[in-house]
């Protein structure tokens, strides 16, 4: 049948009739119970005996609760309760109208929105997209539902009222700048929960879940960049988008997936490279990549090899990006003359009274001074050219395919800068060619080991050894030298300047960092002749 019963002969009943009419329904009749008139056939009490005369059935009152309420009176008698849409309304294919609802005379319902039952969307009112308009709603002329709303059951918008977006409760979320954070990037509406991840020094990274077709997952990482340390985030996410976005058509020239062989910033929904917070911090985010793992320590051979090689394709990936196009974010990153410098200040000046813990530590570096301007006059002089570098070349900053183990794609890419391949290959050696972690108590578990170096250096001169200079390949195992060095300096430095720059579990927690980087130093010292002889024999020098 194509005849409409209304419920409801009052000024809202003669407009649903007035659409129902254009619509296509050839008859429309009334129950109402203090108007009369020819097509008014009852009083709504009676709606149950006209059910077979009339299967499709509307409510059309204006208080919301009265409306709301025969809507579902009208459904459990066992009615088809239409939603009645204007012709001049503008509905997105993928909004949902729920039943006995009304969208009136131009009104607008934007993508992914859900209007559940027995609401009113009046005349020249706009709901933007993926919003949420509950159950008994009256949506008044000419008002604005912004996107991500969510309007609860019963509640009246009136005419030309702004609804701006509603921010729902997220698991996981402890405070207002990561709140401010995920809604910045768009996530909020949908977003499941969030939580630490990681196990970095510098930032505050959470993993982002969304739902998806088999439950929630890891979709994003969203990080607060520590601007103590990154004084320029925005040259920092400059450098970052430019270089990410060249080797996307680095890796799909080459037959790769850009998709998983790079990381993926997003941009925040007003289309910037980062977010700042109400503190001034800066957020940024990438897609997660699925299927992919990372390695604190070498547990396999095997893995240290596979970085060699990633680190290194990393580098020829990049020959040809012009290194002038990059901001150095943290200018003198690798200057070793000026990391002994500004230790010896840190020493003068003594801060937090701990040099006296450390006479020996301070000894060891005070001893080395020379060794610390070993790369830096090289690069001064020519000798060894600028390329962009890394700079962070730990084996814990490369995701590994979790099915071939094999490398997969470089991360942490906050001191992309222009630099030498000296610094990136002696910093991963630094870090994976040690036996225990970086903070080792127990100096007896830490060791260089030399087969690892070896086992690194030949996959990272596979893949360079076409692109360095003969220079640049000799300079390799001063670059392990000096980098453990340096990075030891800076840990000491730290400590003495009262631990403002790496974080730390305890007081003495970058002291203990600094001697397990100088023991490493003592033995890349001793079997220094054999460190070279390798680089020579991969890297096919004379």
């Amino acid at each position: 049948m194509n005849n409409l019963l209304i419920l409801g002969a009052g000024g809202m009943g003669h407009m649903i009739q007035e659409t129902a009419l254009q619509i296509g329904y050839e008859s429309v009749a009334f129950l109402d119970d203090a108007k009369k008139g020819k097509d008014i056939i009852g009083k709504c009490c009676d709606y149950e005996n006209f059910l077979q005369s009339y299967d499709t059935a509307v409510a059309a009152f204006g208080d919301n609760n009265l409306r709301l309420c025969w809507t579902e009176r009208l459904m459990e008698a066992g009615y088809q309760v239409p939603a009645i849409v204007h012709p001049s309304a503008v509905v997105s294919p993928s909004a949902v109208i729920g039943r006995g609802s009304f969208v009136m005379h131009r009104a607008v319902v934007n993508t992914n929105t859900v209007i559940e039952h027995g609401v009113l969307v009046s005349s020249g009112a706009v709901i933007d997209h993926d919003s949420y308009i509950a159950s008994g709603v009256n949506i008044g002329l000419g008002s604005i539902v912004k996107a991500n709303c969510t309007i609860a059951t019963g509640v009246r918008v009136e005419a030309g009222d702004v609804i701006f977006s509603t921010r729902r409760k997220i698991d996981g979320v402890d405070n207002r700048n990561l709140e401010d954070a995920i809604y910045a990037f768009g996530f909020g509406p949908k977003c499941s929960y969030v939580k630490p991840f990681g196990a970095g020094h510098i930032n505050e990274t959470y993993a982002v879940y969304m739902p998806g077709e088999e439950g929630d997952e890891l979709a994003y990482v969203l990080q607060r960049v520590n601007s103590n340390v990154f004084k320029d985030p925005a040259g920092v996410m400059e450098n970052i988008f430019g270089v990410t976005e060249y080797l996307r058509g680095v890796i799909r020239a080459e037959g790769g997936d850009p998709d998983r062989e790079t990381l993926s910033y997003i941009k925040t929904k007003d289309g910037c490279n980062y977010f700042e917070d109400a503190e001034g911090e800066p957020w940024r985010c990438y897609n997660f990549i699925a299927d992919s793992m990372c390695y604190q320590l070498v547990e396999d051979p095997e893995q240290f090899y596979q970085s060699g090689n990633s680190f290194g394709h990393f580098l020829k990936q990049l020959g040809n990006y012009p290194a002038s196009r990059l901001i150095e974010t943290i200018p003198d990153f690798h200057n070793t003359v000026k990391r002994y410098h500004a230790f010896e200040v840190a020493r003068k000046r003594d801060l937090k009274n701990r040099a006296a813990f450390c006479k020996e530590e301070i000894a060891f570096v005070q001893k080395r001074e020379k060794d610390c301007a070993v790369l830096v006059r090289q690069q001064e002089d020519g000798t060894l050219p600028l390329r962009v570098t890394h700079n962070d070349t730990k084996l814990n900053n490369i995701l590994f395919d979790s099915e071939t183990k094999k490398g997969l794609c470089i991360i942490d890419l906050d001191t992309i800068m222009p630099g030498l391949a000296a610094n990136d290959f002696g910093d991963s050696i630094r870090f994976g060619a040690a036996t225990a972690e970086e903070d080792e108590k127990d100096l007896s578990k830490m060791h260089f080991d030399i087969g690892l170096y070896e086992l690194f250096a030949r996959g990272y001169l596979e893949e360079t050894k076409d692109v360095l200079t003969e220079a640049e390949i000799q300079s390799l195992p001063w670059g392990a030298r000096v980098i453990t060095l340096e990075c030891g300096i800076r840990f000491l430095t730290d400590y003495l300047q009262g631990d403002t720059y790496f974080k730390t579990d305890y007081p003495e927690h970058n002291l203990v960092r600094a001697r397990t980087q100088f023991k490493l130093v003592e033995e890349m010292e001793q079997q220094f002749e054999k460190m070279q002889e390798i680089v020579i024999q991969y890297g096919g020098c004379k």
